[in-house]
């Protein structure tokens, strides 16, 4: 192993299998990245589901630079900078009406803790104060934090770090077998919903602050929501007094061919998190957006006196804020935010192709994400689909796995010419892992 290697602990990587063979990328552009060596390597996850405008783009690159000669960091506790009021009030303007409060946070596992802590702060302040309960959902994936990870519903970050948060609970994921090769939003699990109802009747809705969801659960495999299931969440949420979170790190910004799954499923959550499209992935930064009722809520005492204790030292970073608003001056001006609405056809097309491929159980998609499901080999899970990832890497294609199951969520900015590569690099290396 290379000793230049070695003092880094890689994040979610096999460390032992990486500096073997180490996979290191020096330089992006557009649709690319490129290695040390100069080879090309089309991206096809939009780096980690966040670069959705392609990568290196001017105007964000230049909006950075002239930050930080301007300012590299203001204080943000009791202090504030232009640029943050700026970004809140045009984020504000994208949003579906109704979410007019912004809240800035460093990463989307900082806002799923912010918007977790507002929910249950909210109902406190509303003189509910027993409404302590958080409800998230089998397979979810909120973020690596301690309260992100008592929500989530992924076995391996949950299981080595002991009791977690207590009073939380899951309702059924939405993964079902009837749904196997639905092109789009399945027809089948719109009941999955009522699971909420079993967990009122268990603990009282009395005790329940919030229900956390994605609207489309990426990291554990691109399960897209059957036809009704988000409107049937919503009404029992309202029902019973329960705030509705969307977690939107994945799915906003352009990623279903709307800004945000609330716009595209007609849904409005009580909060919003997002993160990585924000800023293009070019500086760390999330945000929770909340309804003025949330927020109100929090507005009493002194005026003198802090309504919600929480932020962090980076919320609304200078540079962070010069990102984003280059960003969305970025989507505005190519009109990325519902390109994928446009693309999603073939896309489509491309990615159901591979269904007859050796060990293909399932595809899903939805906008510009795809979801190719491989069977696992007995006894060794996940190895199919990460021989896949190393083959296609070799072949100069970058895909994302989790467990046995392939996903694709490239930048915003594909052509066809793209995709037809995407598609045949990725379908070689299949057959090949037969």
């Amino acid at each position: 192993m290379d000793n230049t290697l070695d003092a880094h602990w890689m994040p979610f990587t096999a460390n032992r299998q990486f500096k073997q063979a180490p996979r290191l990328l020096s330089r992006a552009e557009g649709m690319h990245y490129w290695t040390p060596e100069g080879r090309q390597v089309l991206d096809g996850a939009a780096g980690l589901w966040c670069v959705n405008a392609g990568h290196a783009r001017p105007k964000i690159v230049q909006a950075i630079q002239a930050q930080a000669a301007e300012m590299d960091f203001a204080p943000p506790f009791q202090m504030g900078h232009p640029k943050a009021f700026e970004l809140a009030q045009r984020l504000v303007q994208l949003a579906p009406k109704g979410l007019s409060k912004v809240f800035f946070t460093n990463s989307g596992s900082e806002s799923v803790e912010t918007a977790l802590k507002m929910a249950i702060g909210y109902h406190r302040a509303r003189g509910e104060g027993q409404r302590t309960r958080l409800i998230g959902r089998e397979r979810g994936y909120h973020g690596v934090n301690f309260g992100g990870i008592s929500v989530g519903g992924l076995v391996a970050n949950r299981k080595m770090f002991g009791s977690l948060l207590p009073g939380v609970d899951h309702i059924r994921h939405t993964h079902d077998p009837r749904n196997a090769f639905t092109q789009g939003q399945p027809l089948h699990g719109a009941e999955l919903a009522d699971d909420l109802e079993r967990l009122v009747a268990l603990h009282d809705a009395s005790t329940i602050a919030a229900v956390i969801v994605e609207p489309v659960a990426g990291s554990t495999g691109v399960l897209v929501p059957p036809q009704g299931y988000l409107e049937r969440l919503r009404a029992i949420c309202d029902k019973h007094g329960i705030l509705l979170i969307f977690d939107e790190v994945i799915t906003g910004f352009g990623r279903l061919g709307a800004p945000f799954a609330a716009t595209k499923f007609g849904v409005t959550p009580d909060l919003m998190t997002v993160a990585k499209g924000l800023t293009n992935g070019a500086v760390p930064m999330g945000a929770v957006f909340a309804k003025q009722h949330v927020h109100d809520a929090f507005m009493n005492g002194p005026e003198q006196a802090i309504e919600f204790f929480h932020g962090y030292t980076y919320s609304a970073h200078p540079l962070a804020c010069a990102a984003a608003l280059g960003t969305l001056d970025t989507y505005a001006d190519e009109g990325l935010l519902t390109r994928g609405e446009a693309m999603a056809p073939t896309f489509e097309r491309a990615v159901h192709s591979l269904k007859d491929l050796p060990n293909v159980i399932d595809v899903r998609n939805l906008g510009l994400v795809g979801g190719i499901e491989l069977a696992p080999i007995d006894g060794q899970p996940g190895k199919r689909a990460f021989s896949v990832f190393l083959d296609c890497w070799e072949k100069g294609l970058l895909i994302r796995t989790t467990g046995d199951t392939i996903a694709l969520s490239p930048p915003l900015i594909i052509e066809n010419k793209h995709i037809d590569q995407l598609i045949g690099t990725l379908s070689d290396a299949i057959k090949r892992a037969a």
